[in-house]
């Protein structure tokens, strides 16, 4: 999820959303594009997936910044990326393409070491970042775009073995749980001891049990936070201890307060999280 204190001019901005048949399991997407020229410096906040930006832009393109580490273009941003801002000026186009750990573990298969970074998409591709760069850029359509994404990371996730069914389990009943979730009781559910789930767990998807049980309760949070809801009611619905706890855990993972995720125009596709002021979104199709 993306904010900023000083939101973007969201009639400037066009928003594309895949079809149905452009779209992989535990994976989403979303296009960008600014049609007038437009200064963007944006805190880029935690979620529980691993984020691509591949950046379709003319010219320099977007800079991403984080304490002791600058990169510009084309990203991918780990679980947990900490204090981390983009920024840019001009027409800027970008897909967005985010991969639930697991999915991740194979697109990437460097995705354990992401967590907590941000690293140059060729670092983690090498020449395929380019190539894919070129090809999407060339396309006619948002619609064409979408399509070769699905193919790039579809030939990606066939290309390694997934985790273990133990590992997707408990990452999918932390979800569903909205990280209210015992790692007692997933190892239990599982079959596996709870050091055993642990270690695999970490090395598979790159964050502790307890570490994403924590990501996906701050992410909830924060989507009721966006939807007007109080911080003390956001608190005893999320399962913190107190509006205190909330307020913590949110700058932990944001650097910002609860006030300021409530007011953050998120860039995803996210039925629930737009802003009032965001655009419809359109169809595949550029202009």
């Amino acid at each position: 999820m993306l904010s900023t204190a000083t939101p973007p001019d969201w009639a400037s901005v066009e928003i594309a959303a895949p079809r149905p048949s452009a779209r992989l399991p535990g994976t989403s997407m979303a296009g960008f594009r600014h049609r007038a020229p437009a200064l963007v410096d944006i805190a880029m906040v935690a979620h529980p997936a691993v984020t691509l930006l591949i950046d379709l832009s003319e010219g320099e393109g977007l800079v991403y910044d984080t304490p002791g580490r600058h990169e510009r273009g084309s990203v991918v941003v780990g679980l947990l990326p900490g204090n981390l801002r983009a920024s840019g000026r001009g027409f800027g186009e970008c897909l967005q393409i985010r991969l639930e750990p697991a999915a991740a573990a194979a697109v990437l298969g460097a995705s354990t070491e992401l967590s907590g970074t941000v690293v140059s998409l060729e670092d983690v591709w090498g020449r395929d970042a380019g190539r894919a760069e070129d090809k999407l850029r060339a396309a006619a359509s948002w619609d064409e775009r979408f399509t070769i994404a699905v193919e790039i990371l579809g030939r990606r996730l066939g290309a390694r073995p997934p985790v273990d069914p133990e590992v997707a389990y408990a990452w999918r009943r932390t979800l569903i749980s909205r990280g209210r979730v015992r790692v007692d009781g997933l190892a239990d559910q599982v079959g596996w001891s709870r050091k055993r789930l642990w270690s695999r767990f970490r090395s598979q998807l790159g964050i502790t049990p307890k570490r994403a049980a924590q990501l996906v309760r701050f992410d909830h949070a924060a989507h009721l936070l966006a939807t007007g809801h109080a911080p003390a009611s956001v608190a005893t619905e999320s399962g913190y201890v107190d509006q205190s706890h909330l307020h913590r855990e949110v700058k932990a993972f944001t650097g910002l307060t609860p006030t300021a995720v409530a007011v953050a125009p998120w860039l995803a596709i996210d039925e629930v999280a737009w802003p009032a002021s965001s655009p419809t979104r359109s169809p595949g199709r550029l202009r």
